[in-house]
């Protein structure tokens, strides 16, 4: 019987242990646990000063209204802003899936002289801040007349969106067995059908999830669009921004409050229809089935 308690409590020793943290585990937690109250609390912040009246003489407003976000839809016209803003969004994605899919099937199927070097090129429009190549494209769009137009809102957030829509898409192409392709082609099928029939539902993870981050890449894209956008072209995180520089007093205050709380509800609906129909990390998974063992 003693034999028998003994062997229990050893067994049960390893797992008081792993029950018992490292003070290291612990810090982290706090960190982390800090991080989240602190963005909740900003958050929150913003959304009562949206609704409060006559704020900070305690810890919540004197009254609570609605009306901020009536009148900064009718001062801002923000019917417009997001028109342009969604206008923009699915604009840029349009484009950047038809130029970078194909470009990105080339990169993957394709050995060329230079290819590494233009690999390359692609990844400095994703890895350098933006500003940086901002200015030299607003000037470029100014000196052809582009500027404060659609036309060139458009053009200035293709360039980072392009080449990430490539880099997304190219290892997703490379895990796909050529043999199919060659399969299809020895069929008699033309390189078109292949596109469309063989590759393009193999492809149609991929260039979702490549869709949804660019859409949100886009949307919350501010250095390029402020740089060549104006008040009739502006979307809405840039009009947020205006709308804070010019402001003054109180209300205006509640008011941008108002409208950065219709920004955050914005992005939390994409976010939301991103994670119910594509999730980017299972993507790796579902591709490797069409490969020979």
């Amino acid at each position: 019987m003693a034999t028998v308690d003994t062997a229990a409590t050893e067994a049960a020793a390893p797992q008081r242990r792993r029950l018992v943290a490292r003070p290291s585990t612990w810090v982290v937690w706090a960190l982390v646990a800090a991080f989240f109250i602190f963005l909740i609390g900003i958050l929150v912040s913003v959304l009562v000063d949206s609704f409060g009246r006559r704020w900070f003489g305690g810890w919540l407003p004197e009254e609570f209204t609605a009306d901020w976000y009536a009148e900064a839809w009718d001062r801002f016209n923000m019917t417009h802003v997001i028109g342009v803003t969604v206008g923009v969004g699915v604009t840029v994605v349009v484009i950047s899936v038809l130029i970078g899919v194909p470009a990105a099937y080339l990169l993957a199927r394709r050995n060329f002289p230079g290819k590494q070097l233009i690999t390359l090129l692609f990844l400095l429009p994703i890895i350098i801040p933006p500003i940086t190549y901002g200015i030299p494209l607003a000037t470029v769009m100014y000196n052809v007349g582009l500027g404060r137009t659609l036309v060139a809102v458009v053009l200035v957030n293709l360039v980072p969106s392009v080449p990430f829509v490539i880099m997304t898409m190219t290892p997703f192409i490379e895990q796909i067995n050529p043999s199919i392709e060659s399969a299809a082609r020895m069929c008699g099928a033309r390189m078109k059908d292949v596109f469309l029939r063989i590759l393009g539902p193999l492809l149609v993870p991929g260039i979702l999830a490549a869709a949804i981050l660019v859409l949100v890449r886009t949307v919350g894209m501010f250095e390029l669009t402020f740089l060549v956008s104006g008040p009739p072209t502006d979307t809405l995180v840039v009009a947020i921004y205006r709308a804070m520089t010019a402001a003054g007093g109180g209300e205006a205050r509640s008011l941008i409050s108002a409208m950065a709380v219709v920004y955050t509800v914005t992005m939390l609906i994409i976010l939301i229809v991103a994670l119910r129909f594509v999730n980017p990390t299972q993507l790796v998974a579902r591709v490797p089935e069409t490969r020979d063992d």
